[in-house]
């Protein structure tokens, strides 16, 4: 016989006497702990100051029914995760129990109930929560882990974004190769900027909620990425891409990065489901104030039973046969999600086996297909008046990437790598405005603007804080400690120079 958990608390609610003495010797006798409650208002009061493991409910109290009870139980953030095991002598029928379980109840039971039963369904019960708990710490301990894994990934995005904008302002003036290649670098590291900010939203990817950054956004652009981010795989599998761009421009209003995951995503699965040496073709045309992309391969094609479901969440359709199956089988369904939240529609076609595939995406395009946006405003200039700068980061690339931005804009810029140091600085130079790391050696970035608040000579400085922890949270503690602003890396120039704008104040 398994025994009880003996930290388990189970708190036992019955307005009779007799009921209540009965069912609490069964669960003592079986080796939990278990308190007591004779209302439905004692019973809240309880369980929100006692947190026990499971709650015994009758459903005819004296105050508050059972079924009340447990519906506020559930609806209250405090006690929502304590279970709930629901008894009744007076409601009995079906629609009884269905009422029970539509209130928030675990499970619900006749009674008279025999001591076995009601210790197994006890059991039963917190068995399920033990395990429920474990799944929210392991949920908690991933969260943890992608925060850090997307710290320690935009730590290196940050310098080398910075170090091609630092080419460009050293050189204004390049070949056209040299400026395709920095406009490829740029291009590819918002797009893993891009990836590591889902690592920390892994489960509303998932439940499709993605937030878009629209803008006026070119097709042909959006294409050329897509087929620049999987031309790796395509040259690895020896297929012959063809590009067809529309004649004329064709712009969206879209998330430009979101969008180019899209094509890219099918265009991967293109190479991956064609046998070496296949043939991919991507086409964009405009009709009547809709684009339509086509993704076509001669492939091993789709199964028509499969067709329908294709987009649905680890969804896996064969795989070509000199290949093991291999992905998680959530790029379609993204591909779908991200298609809808733009207005638009994704359709797969295929002739059977062995028949290829055909993927064709449908976007509403802005009022005419050739619709132009207003012009790009001009390069921000740099600023006329310069400013003392302290930038602190245990990173000496990072560091001094953004120190070089900043004294190419003319500002006078001091370097420290650790909180200790930081502060010494600070007190010495007495700068207009600290770019401050969180993460930092010795102590936290938060601890260091906190310090700097209590000194009067520091008080009034400009904190912001740039750092590759980027949550809600994040910024939430950056705000406490004192932080007039928090910016998550890698950061262009314009927005240093703007943050630098916009918060030094003199006299």
């Amino acid at each position: 016989m398994m025994t009880a958990h003996p930290e388990e608390l189970i708190l036992n609610v019955d307005d009779s006497d007799a009921a209540r003495y009965a069912k609490t010797r069964v669960l003592q006798h079986a080796g939990f702990r278990v308190i007591e409650a004779s209302s439905g208002s004692e019973a809240l009061e309880r369980t929100s100051r006692e947190k026990p493991d499971l709650v015994l409910l009758d459903t005819k109290l004296p105050d508050v029914n059972g079924f009340d009870v447990c519906r506020q139980l559930k609806q209250n953030p405090i006690t929502a995760m304590v279970l709930v095991l629901q008894t009744s002598a007076s409601y009995i029928g079906k629609p009884d129990k269905i009422r029970a379980l539509d209130s928030g109840a675990d499970n619900y039971l006749f009674e008279p109930i025999e001591p076995e039963e009601l210790v197994a369904n006890v059991r039963a019960l917190l068995r399920l929560g033990r395990v429920e708990r474990e799944l929210r710490d392991m949920d908690r301990r991933k969260d943890e882990f992608l925060a850090i894994l997307a710290h320690e990934l935009r730590n290196p995005l940050g310098p080398i974004r910075n170090a091609v904008e630092l080419l460009r302002k050293l050189d204004p003036s390049p070949s056209p190769s040299q400026e395709n290649a920095r406009q490829m670098i740029l291009r590819q590291t918002d797009h893993m900027v891009r990836l590591v900010d889902d690592l920390l939203d892994v489960s509303r990817i998932s439940q499709g909620k993605i937030t878009l950054r629209r803008a006026p956004v070119e097709l042909s652009t959006v294409l050329r990425t897509a087929v620049e981010t999987s031309q790796p795989n395509i040259v690895s599998r020896h297929h012959q891409l063809d590009v067809q761009l529309p004649e004329s421009e064709v712009w969206l209003d879209g998330d430009s990065v979101r969008l180019a995951q899209v094509i890219g995503n099918l265009l991967n699965n293109a190479a991956k489901f064609t046998p070496p040496g296949g043939r991919v073709t991507l086409s964009a045309t405009c009709s009547g104030g809709e684009a339509l992309i086509r993704v076509q391969d001669n492939g091993i094609g789709i199964d028509p039973e499969h067709v329908s479901s294709i987009f649905d969440l680890f969804s896996q359709a064969g795989h070509a046969p000199d290949r093991v199956q291999d992905g998680l089988g959530i790029g379609l369904s993204l591909v779908r999600t991200l298609v809808q939240l733009h207005g638009g529609s994704v359709t797969a076609h295929s002739g059977g086996i062995g028949m290829g595939s055909t993927f064709e995406v449908r976007l509403p395009a802005t009022e005419s297909c050739a619709l132009a946006p207003s012009p790009a405003k001009p390069e921000t200039a740099p600023g006329t008046e310069p400013y003392r700068i302290l930038v602190v980061d245990d990173s000496i690339d990072a560091a001094e990437i953004v120190g070089a931005l900043l004294e190419h804009s003319g500002h006078a810029v001091h370097l420290a790598h650790d909180g200790a140091s930081a502060i010494a600085a600070a007190l010495q130079v007495r700068p207009d405005l600290v770019f401050l790391d969180i993460g930092l050696p010795d102590m936290s970035g938060g601890e260091v603007a906190a310090r700097m608040r209590e000194m009067p000579a520091l008080r009034d400085v400009a904190l912001v804080a740039l750092t590759g922890y980027g949550q809600h949270k994040d910024r939430e503690n950056a705000m406490a400690a004192g932080f007039n602003h928090h910016l998550t890396k890698p950061v262009s120039l314009d927005t240093l120079n703007e943050t630098v704008h916009r918060f030094v104040t003199r006299p």
